[in-house]
């Protein structure tokens, strides 16, 4: 449901004062359905912070990707007993997500290579992207591992869906974040581990066609 509404760049009207306190109520006592709700109805709140980097030069779909990471952790973490608004601390940790992003952005240019490990397969042998991205000729794929370069990658990265983005960008800590696992990116997003895998592998597999695409330059 979280990734329909950022494909969809529609967000759903905020919660009442009484509402929320209900749902916070549920989130507490471990109710799954009431935490993601409180994502869901504070997704506006992402898109009012993301406004006040519209100077930077990044895509706004790219921080508001990255806001919604923050959103999610804030509700994973927040307690009544705070004393604080849940406005005002989910709106501190989007914006942390995004300094944090920027900061990381300004020191190291996404360096990704096809030959970098991005997990184990079940024997204990490294998994690197070139393994997963799947192509017919292995003479291409020997181009694309040679001739890619990390610009080139970068950019065909930003041309996929914002739900694509969001599960590579947790999947194989893009822009220096946590490398996660498919049931750590479930949980956080509230969804199924087949589904992250679809996304994942939908989005690599896009990849693959658009460097072949355009003949690797």
């Amino acid at each position: 449901m979280i990734l329909g509404y950022l494909a969809n760049s529609t967000f759903p009207q905020p919660l009442k004062p009484e509402e929320e306190a209900v749902y916070l109520r549920r989130w507490e006592q471990g109710d799954m359905e009431a935490r993601n709700i409180l994502i869901e109805r504070n997704l506006r709140l992402v898109a009012h912070v993301v406004k006040k980097y519209d100077h930077t030069g990044e895509d706004v779909e790219d921080l508001i990707s990255i806001g919604t990471i923050g959103l999610i952790k804030a509700i994973n973490t927040y307690s009544t007993f705070r004393g604080t608004r849940l406005a005002t601390y989910a709106a501190r940790c989007i914006e942390n997500e995004i300094l944090m992003n920027l900061r990381a952005k300004k020191k190291h240019r996404l360096d990704v290579s096809l030959h970098d490990p991005i997990g184990i397969d079940r024997e204990g042998n490294e998994i690197t992207l070139m393994d997963i991205l799947t192509v017919e000729e292995d003479g291409i794929i020997e181009r694309l591992a040679s001739e890619c370069d990390s610009r080139k990658l970068e950019a065909r990265i930003r041309q996929l869906s914002r739900r694509e983005r969001l599960v590579l960008s947790l999947r194989y800590g893009l822009g220096r974040g946590i490398r996660r696992t498919q049931r750590e990116i479930a949980k956080l997003l509230g969804i199924s581990r087949s589904y992250v895998s679809r996304i994942e592998k939908k989005a690599l597999g896009k990849l693959g066609r658009d460097f072949l695409a355009e003949g690797l330059g």
